[in-house]
């Protein structure tokens, strides 16, 4: 409650900000949440997409052109300036520009009118040259502007894996993660705000949904509200709170968000949700574009397998500055395997029982051993176990939750058979599988690497209970 009431008065600078920006028209903004309408009229348009395979919001007035008035074509040389600007970074430039209350439209990095607009009011508010780019000056005073905003509420992109979206979320006003059945939910410590995820598949078509969701649950009643072939918003009154939902319709699913919030949070939730409406990417991988950035800190599982050693996967620690392990501190890398995706970590003064090896046998039934990430699964500090059958293809089914790449897969008798690679899927096609897939790194490949180094097993830790002692949370740092 500390943090939530610290949050909540430093983010009234943020509300009186917004509230000296141009305000946004609902009429003209399908992505206007429910917090930004101004009247009680329930409006319901159906606006065909053309050959756009996700809606994109309509500008802010600050950046539209007037009635009448022809919108300004981007000059091939304004294009060419940002096609050759890396995606991850046009992408922060558009979220930038939505916290300094210039940008309304989705992050996807393309900069059509609609950004280079928004651009081009940034600049005119600072005194600057209306150009629709920006010089290195002007960059470092967008960041500047927009840091403080986004730093006072924890602003923070996670992905959801229970729908395989990208959700923006204010950490600080919802710091509390509970996933469980399928929904990722994130709220307050008494409710006063939430955001939760859904997916519904076997959908054909959007126009019963959306008109469900429009009543129910029971007490909502939509104020505003928008219907394309592909998506739609709705926004308005649900008992005593102010909710938004945007959901998205690709093949035969749909994915969507929720925000709730108490109305008296009316003004400084407007801006918030403005930017995680923008920031909600239901099928982010579906683009033709690069892969989403790794996270600025990762999660994964480890095991001691001699004393001071401990193996993990090699993927977990892909592009990572620093290595540590919790309660232990940091840890040198001593080998890899990029092959066998093995890594061998060193870390001193650690009282780890290495685990037993287990011999080539594979077995069938495993218990696989390992941490569960706290951003993703809300997981404590504990070592967690799960129950997984391994196919003749060296396929754990099923596959163990966020946080257990690179976790102890013990056989029978408590050895480790080998150590869990777990891959989170790339969502793309009319019917993409939501599930993460995990595989056995057979601890032959473990046993090699040590040989290979001159490192002797030193296992004697046998059965599951036991080898819990030899499990550590690995934590990866990436700049």
């Amino acid at each position: 409650m500390r943090l939530l009431g610290a949050a909540l008065t430093s983010l009234v600078a943020v509300s009186l900000a917004a509230a000296q920006s141009p305000k946004k028209d609902p009429a003209k903004d399908e992505s206007k949440p429910a917090a930004q309408t101004e009247t009680k009229k329930v409006k319901t348009e159906r606006i065909p997409v053309e050959g756009a395979k996700q809606a994109e919001p309509k500008a802010a007035k600050s950046n539209q052109p007037q009635k009448g008035e022809k919108p300004e074509k981007i000059s091939k040389e304004i294009a060419d300036s940002y096609n050759v600007i890396p995606l991850a970074e046009r992408i922060a430039i558009q979220s930038d520009l939505i916290w300094t209350g210039d940008y309304n439209g989705m992050l996807t990095g393309e900069f059509g009118e609609r950004a280079v607009a928004a651009v081009k009011a940034f600049q005119k508010r600072k005194g600057g040259k209306e150009t629709g780019v920006l010089n290195l000056q002007e960059r470092a005073a967008l960041t500047a502007a927009a840091k403080p905003k986004q730093e006072t509420v924890g602003w923070r992109i996670v992905d959801d894996l229970s729908t395989g979206a990208r959700v923006g979320i204010p950490g600080k006003l919802m710091p509390n993660t509970n996933v469980s059945g399928g929904i990722s939910r994130w709220s307050s410590q008494r409710g006063e705000t939430s955001a939760e995820t859904f997916r519904i598949a076997g959908a054909t078509a959007l126009g019963s949904i959306f008109e469900r969701m429009k009543k129910e649950p029971a007490g909502r009643q939509a104020e505003y509200s928008v219907l394309k072939d592909d998506f739609f918003v709705i926004s308005g009154q649900q008992n005593l709170k102010r909710f938004y939902v945007r959901a998205q319709l690709r093949g035969n699913e749909v994915r969507g968000l929720t925000v709730l919030y108490d109305q008296a949070m009316q003004g400084i939730m407007e801006p918030v949700v403005v930017a995680m409406s923008s920031a909600y990417a239901a099928f982010p991988t579906g683009r033709a574009s690069a892969p989403p950035p790794r996270r600025t800190v990762e999660y994964g599982s480890g095991v001691a397998v001699a004393s001071g050693i401990i193996a993990t996967s090699r993927d977990a620690l892909d592009g990572c500055y620093v290595v540590t392990i919790a309660g232990i501190g940091g840890a040198d890398r001593v080998a890899e395997d990029k092959e066998k995706g093995i890594v061998l970590l060193r870390v001193f003064g650690a009282d780890l029982k290495p685990v037993a090896l287990a011999d080539a046998a594979k077995p069938a039934d495993m218990t696989l051993l390992g941490v569960l990430d706290p951003q993703a699964q809300g997981g404590g500090a504990a070592v967690s176990s799960a129950k997984a059958r391994l196919s003749d293809a060296l396929t754990l089914d099923p596959a163990p939750a966020l946080g257990f790449d690179g976790a102890a897969a013990l056989d029978a008798q408590g050895k480790l058979a080998g150590l869990v690679a777990l891959k989170v899927p790339v969502v793309a096609g009319a019917a993409p599988s939501l599930n993460a897939s995990a595989a056995l790194t057979p601890v032959d490949a473990v046993r090699a690497l040590l040989a290979a180094q001159n490192i002797a097993p030193a296992g004697a830790t046998a059965g599951a209970d036991a080898a819990k002692g030899s499990v550590v949370r690995v934590i990866c740092v990436r700049k």
